[in-house]
């Protein structure tokens, strides 16, 4: 076979086998070109979420294609972004009144980013800093990029990045360090807005805090008049047990970012929805006050025909039974873990589970990381650790056996890498795979 002239996302082809092809998608699983059945566990980078291929939301697609491609949305609108715009509004935290779309998770983020930023210059406020938290990541444009967490991942585009203030993480214990910092940020009046992952933060580890510490931030924002933007990119459409993250806080923030789930994972899409206010600021005779960002692709029909049929499955089917009854099994599999010497920070919020294999050089980079991952697709898997971070965010159609069978590979791969297989977790696996027998 001639070599593939595609450059792969996250890739180091200098390491990597030529990449299998996958022929086909159903439900939990992908199936590679030669015919072997890989369990997604982590719903293809998290954006399935019912499942790949869901009917309905496929139907919707080939009845939209009848009548649609791309529309120039600048000076015209169509049905399905209309009726997806007030679906938004109808499922977000209350006080979010307007929906710009866009294609991607960045892009979200870096339109609510410039929303928060013409916010405050259209009003005359000299307000130009964002806050934001450590280990977070937001995507890889250049905006987002300046907002995540700098590393490995940025070191070559330090001279692009723009300067931010961050928060320490809110570790057990230690919360008030982060919301004191915060207060000291405000303080300065120069705050624009706070850009948060709200409850956990995905690339960053799958580090887990608590919904207090939400609430809290978004107090201390409302006192200074600063601007709360929640990155729902990845904890939206039930990931955290609750549609938006926000929602376990009691919070509404002033400008949520969506994408991933909007369209059960089918197509790329993105919205940003924001307060009346923000809407407003822009709202003007001057054009001068016009908020001047667009993508070739906004509001493709295509696209929000799957939202809306995404909408429809969550109203027509048991979704919530269904993130439940996953919840559910996360934890019962989890369990098997407690007091295992392999593992530490064994932690899940919602359909969210995640552990850190203990080895001698952790982090991103970790060489354990690669290895694991051989080591599941091997095994039927398509599981990508964070370096050492091990997690599952599987599609809700995932059933127990899907889940006993990636917590049996959990074990066995973490015994072949650390080079030991405690006898209490060797014979919880095993009693695991007889039930199931």
């Amino acid at each position: 076979m001639s070599r593939s002239p595609i450059w792969h996302p996250f890739t180091q082809h200098g390491l990597e086998p030529p990449m299998k092809r996958i022929v086909s998608a159903e439900g939990a699983y992908l199936v590679d070109e030669d015919g072997k059945r890989l369990f997604d566990a982590i719903s293809s980078w998290w954006v399935i979420t019912h499942g790949h291929r869901h009917p309905a939301i496929m139907a919707a697609i080939r009845a939209a294609t009848e009548a649609f491609d791309q529309i120039i949305f600048a000076e015209f609108s169509h049905e399905p972004a209309e009726t997806l715009a007030k679906g938004l509004i109808e499922l977000a935290p209350a006080g979010l009144e307007h929906v710009f779309y866009s294609d991607s998770g960045s892009t979200s983020v870096e339109v609510a980013l410039k929303m928060a930023l013409g916010y405050f210059h259209n009003r005359g406020e000299k307000r130009d800093r964002i806050v934001v938290m450590e280990h977070g990541y937001h995507g890889d444009t250049i905006g987002t990029m300046s907002t995540g967490e700098r590393g490995v991942f940025n070191a070559a585009y330090e001279p692009l990045l723009f300067g931010v203030d961050r928060l320490v993480f809110p570790e057990a214990g230690r919360e008030q360090e982060t919301l004191d910092m915060f207060e000291s940020f405000c303080r300065s009046g120069r705050v624009a807005a706070l850009l948060i992952e709200p409850l956990v933060l995905g690339a960053g580890g799958m580090k887990i805090y608590g919904a207090n510490v939400l609430a809290g931030l978004k107090q201390i924002a409302e006192r200074h008049g600063c601007l709360v933007i929640a990155d729902e990119v990845m904890t939206g459409w039930g990931r955290t047990g609750t549609m938006f993250a926000c929602e376990q806080a009691g919070i509404s923030p002033d400008i949520l970012c969506t994408s991933k789930g909007l369209t059960g994972g089918s197509l790329p899409l993105a919205a940003t929805l924001c307060s009346g206010d923000i809407f407003d600021a822009h709202f003007s005779t001057d054009r001068r006050k016009t908020f001047f960002h667009s993508s070739s692709y906004t509001a493709n029909p295509i696209a929000c025909a799957a939202a809306v049929a995404n909408l429809q499955v969550w109203r027509d089917e048991p979704v919530a039974q269904r993130i439940g009854q996953l919840q559910e099994t996360l934890h019962a599999n989890l369990g098997r873990f407690a007091g295992d010497g392999r593992f530490a920070n064994i932690r899940q919020l919602g359909t969210i589970a995640a552990l850190d294999l203990v080895v001698p050089s952790g982090g991103y980079l970790a060489e354990a990381g690669p290895r694991m991952r051989q080591l599941f697709r091997e095994r039927g898997l398509i599981i990508r650790p964070l370096g050492n971070v091990i997690y599952l965010m599987p599609p809700y159609c995932a059933t127990a056996q899907d889940l006993t069978h990636a917590f049996d590979a959990i074990d066995e791969v973490a015994s072949i890498v650390t080079e030991t297989a405690p006898v209490k977790s060797r014979a919880a696996g095993i009693q695991n795979r007889l039930r199931e027998a």
